[in-house]
């Protein structure tokens, strides 16, 4: 791809490097950075990734050095073999050498050993496997046990907040009926836990046990070995199963369907550091007139009363609703830092339409395992702040992600909403992890709701960058502009990467009956407008704006869903306006896509998306 184009798409000129496609007879698997994903069969998926993975003591991905790699190709199978090196911050080194073999008779191996000459510290060392969840959430399983004990069971439809599977040796699934896939684990004791949680799209299975103690050691000069077998087993010959039908035509039918709702108000996040330059951007004519604005304040980052003076003047000009989100830090009385708070506002003429409060301790994650820290009662928390702001909605959830939300459920009956965030690159920041991320959204709201019905409900902010690290004592630094899990900064957010998954975004959870969505900040790096020294488009306006400008114009109308026959490459919705039916299409690949939207009842048929593009067509 030309440099240029790539930083028009993805806000950087670093091309991800194009997996390696493997086959052997009807097993296919892509090779990316020494693991496998997408590996399907007869050309449907049967699980997302098989990956060997080390992690740094904040849950940091290593991305390791690979060398020796060798790739041998026969007609009935392919065999891989590679060594890699991850080198810590304090100079301690790991080895790893992996072999993968595929067969026409559906099984595949992959093995590792690890070696490390003077002891490496991590929080995990080892496989994970990714199954996926659309077609298959719900779905029954069995596992064997590492005690050789079966448990049939099913992969959980709604979110599971904790592992549904501990103490595993395998686990098998129908892929589709009439063939089977059997996961076998080997070398250490595996569990697996629902990924949804952070937004992924898939179950991960993993290595070590999280109850047990990490970060952890891997002695010095003590090699640590693990295997991944795959078994698919193929029926459908002796049962008169029919084979999986593979849609061939590289045209992608849009139709319209019968679920409707209203559109969400769109929110924009407003922080102390960015109040100045936020304020100077609300006030050009051009600035999007979103619905909400989200003010952010957290003691614990040094935020006091100033803050306040720069926020009303905010509010000033600004038409709609405002919130302010407070990270309470519960290290005094709470009466006394509420009340304080409030004096604050009072003083600087802050008068928010709602307040969300959250604990500080609890934006941080309490793994499986692990002692809950130290935290007053959540009914007591939101009794200070319902005395200190009285009169004002009052909010409650998570300043960070569904997880902790799902882990800590706080009691919502005296809430006038609940509100949580999530984000794509806890895990994987790779451009294809990320866009899948979406796959996830609706599991999460469907989750929400099982929780607590009808509350009204609020997501975000959401952005592709991490704003703060629920996992570990920091996001990553990223000041190479690199694709890198957990960074406070990534580079897609000034590319149209950024809007088209907002834009896939809003669609995934239109369903969820939202009261707000905010999927961006006004200014800095997680903004609309780019700093000066930015090289983005004229006026300072990242892709993004324009998503959430438009958002932000249909916002309150009515919309209906629009079935894609690949929803995981286009997806769309229908919106009722004063002009008549939009339909907005999104297209979420970095490719040129065909589509064909006649059953839409279209004025002009659209046969090409651009890579990334977000277009609107009137009925």
């Amino acid at each position: 791809m030309d440099a240029e184009l790539a930083f028009t798409l993805y806000g950087t000129r670093q091309a991800e490097p194009a997996p390696r496609i493997l086959k052997a007879g009807k097993l296919s698997a892509h090779l990316a950075g020494g693991n496998l994903r997408n590996i399907t069969y007869d050309g449907v998926e049967v699980l997302r990734a098989i990956s060997y993975l080390v992690r740094d003591r904040d849950w940091g991905t290593y991305d390791p050095t690979l060398s020796d790699i060798t790739v041998t190709e026969t007609e009935t199978g392919f065999a891989i073999a590679y060594s890699a090196r991850c080198i810590a911050p304090e100079g301690s080194l790991l080895e790893v050498s992996a072999s993968i073999e595929g067969n026409a008779d559906g099984r595949l191996t992959f093995g590792g050993t690890a070696r490390s000459p003077n002891g490496f510290e991590t929080n995990r060392c080892g496989f994970c496997i990714l199954h996926p969840i659309v077609g298959v959430a719900g779905t029954p399983v069995t596992i064997e046990h590492v005690d050789s004990s079966i448990e049939d069971t099913r992969l959980p439809e709604l979110i599971e907040p904790w592992q549904p599977f501990k103490d595993m040796r395998a686990i098998t699934h129908t892929a589709f009926p009439g063939v089977t896939i059997e996961c076998r684990m080997e070398g250490d004791t595996f569990e697996m836990e629902d990924q949804r949680n952070w937004s992924d799209a898939s179950y991960k299975t993993y290595v070590r046990p999280l109850a047990l103690p990490w970060p952890y050691q891997i002695p010095a000069n003590e090699p640590v070995s693990q295997r991944i077998t795959l078994t698919i087993t193929d029926t459908r010959a002796a049962s008169g199963n029919p084979p999986a039908s593979a849609d061939s035509d590289d045209i992608i039918k849009l139709t319209p369907g019968t679920v409707a709702g209203i559109m969400p108000a769109i929110g924009l996040l407003i922080t102390p550091e960015e109040a100045k330059a936020s304020l100077a951007a609300l006030q050009q004519p051009d600035a999007p007139r979103v619905q909400e604005l989200l003010f952010h304040f957290d003691p614990a980052a040094g935020h006091d009363g100033s803050a306040f003076t720069d926020f009303a003047e905010i509010a000033a000009v600004h038409a709609g609703t405002t919130t302010i989100e407070i990270a309470v830090p519960c290290q005094r009385p709470l009466n006394e830092e509420l009340q304080e708070i409030a004096a604050w506002m009072r003083r600087a003429g802050f008068a928010p339409d709602a307040i969300m409060v959250c604990p500080s301790i609890d934006r941080q994650s309490t793994p499986p395992g692990s002692i809950w820290p130290d935290c007053p009662p959540l009914e007591d928390v939101y009794a200070a702040a319902a005395n200190a702001f009285r009169g004002v909605r009052l909010g409650g959830g998570m300043l960070s992600y569904f997880t902790e939300l799902n882990r800590k459920r706080v009691p919502g009956e005296n809430l006038a909403f609940i509100s949580h965030c999530t984000n794509p690159i806890v895990h994987a920041a790779d451009d294809i992890s990320v866009m899948q991320t979406l796959e996830a959204l609706p599991f999460i709201t469907r989750s929400v709701r099982a929780i607590y019905g009808n509350k009204p409900y609020r997501i975000g902010p959401s952005t592709i960058s991490m704003r703060q690290n629920p996992y570990g004592s920091r996001t990553m630094d990223n000041p190479d502009g690199a694709r890198i899990p957990m960074a406070d900064c990534d580079p897609r957010h000034n590319g149209q990467f950024a809007g088209a998954f907002a834009a896939g975004y809003a669609a995934s959870v239109l369903d969820a009956g939202l009261e707000t969505l905010t999927l961006s900040a006004l200014t800095g790096p997680f903004g609309l407008y780019a700093g000066s020294n930015e090289p983005v488009a004229e006026g300072g306006k990242r892709p993004l704006y324009a998503i959430i400008k438009e958002l932000a114009d249909v916002a309150g109308q009515k919309w209906r869903n629009v079935t894609s026959s690949l929803p995981g490459t286009v997806m769309a919705f229908t919106i009722d306006t004063a002009a008549g039916e939009t339909t907005w299409i999104i297209n979420l690949t970095g490719e040129e896509q065909s589509i064909d939207t006649t059953q839409l009842g279209t004025r002009t048929l659209r046969t090409q998306l651009a890579p990334f593009e977000v277009t609107s067509i009137a009925f």
